[in-house]
C-alpha cells in the first residue's frame, strides 16, 4: 500500500466522521513523521509492513469514535504539542482565548512592577495545556523579564490527569521554565495554599445529560472533566444546569485571589451568564463576559478588590 492508496482507503473507512480525509491524513503524518505536504508530494512511497500495519489499527480504532488526538497521543494547543491520553479533555481551540485573556493580564500587572514575580493558579488543570501555554508564551514572547516569570501552581484532582501534565512539564524544553512550576493533587482548592495574582480554571461546566449525549459517540473524553452537576464531594447535585463545580469553585477562587489579583473561568455558552453572577455573588468587581472567535459566550473575567 503506497501513500495514494492509504489515504484513500483511510478516507474509505471513515464514513461517520465530519472529516474522514482530514482524520486519515493526520494519522498517517503520525505513523510517517511526516507533515502533509509529505503525503502529497510522496503518494507512491509505500508504507512498509509495520507502517501500514499501524495505520489499519489506527483507522479501525477511529472507526469506534475515538478522537484522533488519543490515538496518536498528542494535540496541538496555542502553537505547543501536548500529550493527551483519556485522562484528560482533548485540547480545544476556543479555549485558547482563555490563554489569551490571560497573558493580558499578565502583561498589565508587569508593566506595573517589572521585576515582580507573579502567582498564577492553574485550576482544574487536565493536561497543563492552559497554564504551560500561559508560562511559555510569557518565556518565548518576553512578556516579562527571563529572572520574574511567574510562578505557577497547576492543580486538579485527578492524580491520571497530573501524570499527563508533568509530562508536558517535562517536555518543556527550558529548565528555567519548567522550574516556575510545580503541580499538586487537589479537590479544587482544598490542598492549595497561597494567594495568587492569577487564577484560571477551566472546570467542568456542561449539564450531565449533555455529557451523556456527548459521549455517545464513543470520544472517550473523562466524564469527571464534562460534567459540571457534582458538588464539592463529587456527588450529584441533580439540578441540571452544570452550574455544580463552579459553584464550589468561584468562591474558594475568590478566597485565594491576593488584592487586586484576577480570575478569569471558562464556562462556554452553556451558562457564562449565572457564573458572572457567581462572580458577583463572591465579591469580585469589574466582572466580564468575554465572547470567543465564533461569537459564543465563553471566558468569565473579575477582579477581587484591593
Amino acid at each position: 500500500m503506497d501513500i495514494a492508496a492509504a489515504r484513500r482507503w483511510g478516507r474509505e473507512q471513515l464514513p461517520q466522521s465530519p472529516t474522514p480525509e482530514l482524520d486519515a491524513d493526520c494519522l498517517l503524518c503520525c505513523i510517517l513523521q511526516c507533515d502533509k505536504s509529505f503525503l502529497l508530494f510522496h503518494r507512491e512511497t509505500v508504507l512498509d509492513s509495520g507502517a501500514e500495519q499501524t495505520f489499519r489499527a489506527y483507522i479501525a480504532a477511529r472507526r469506534t469514535g475515538l478522537p484522533v488526538a488519543y490515538i496518536t497521543g498528542h494535540k496541538e494547543f496555542y502553537g505547543y504539542d501536548f500529550a493527551v491520553t483519556p485522562d484528560v479533555l482533548i485540547p480545544k481551540p476556543d479555549t485558547e482565548l482563555l490563554v489569551e485573556n490571560a497573558l493580558a493580564v499578565i502583561r498589565e500587572k508587569a508593566a506595573a512592577a517589572p521585576a515582580r514575580i507573579l502567582t498564577v493558579c492553574d485550576m482544574c488543570t487536565g493536561s497543563g495545556c492552559v497554564g504551560l501555554s500561559v508560562l511559555r508564551a510569557c518565556a518565548d514572547s518576553g512578556i516579562v523579564p527571563p529572572a520574574a516569570l511567574p510562578a505557577f501552581t497547576l492543580a486538579d484532582i485527578s492524580a491520571g490527569a497530573l501524570s499527563v501534565a508533568r509530562q508536558n512539564l517535562q517536555a518543556v524544553p527550558d529548565a528555567a521554565v519548567r522550574g516556575r512550576v510545580k503541580l499538586v493533587r487537589s479537590n479544587l482548592f482544598l490542598n492549595v495554599a497561597g494567594c495568587f495574582d492569577l487564577i484560571l480554571a477551566n472546570p467542568p461546566y456542561i449539564p450531565a445529560e449533555e455529557v451523556a449525549v456527548l459521549l455517545q459517540d464513543g470520544r472517550s473524553e473523562p466524564p469527571l472533566a464534562l460534567n459540571g452537576d457534582v458538588d464539592s464531594l463529587g456527588n450529584p447535585t441533580h439540578d441540571g444546569d452544570g452550574l455544580g463545580v463552579m459553584r464550589s469553585l468561584v468562591p474558594q477562587a475568590a478566597a485565594h485571589l491576593a488584592p487586586g489579583g484576577v480570575l478569569i473561568v471558562e464556562a462556554g455558552e452553556y451558562n457564562a451568564e449565572m457564573t458572572e453572577y457567581l462572580f458577583r455573588a463572591a465579591g469580585l468587581s469589574s466582572t466580564r463576559i468575554h465572547r470567543d472567535l465564533s461569537g459564543q459566550l465563553r471566558d468569565i473575567s473579575g477582579i477581587k478588590s484591593r
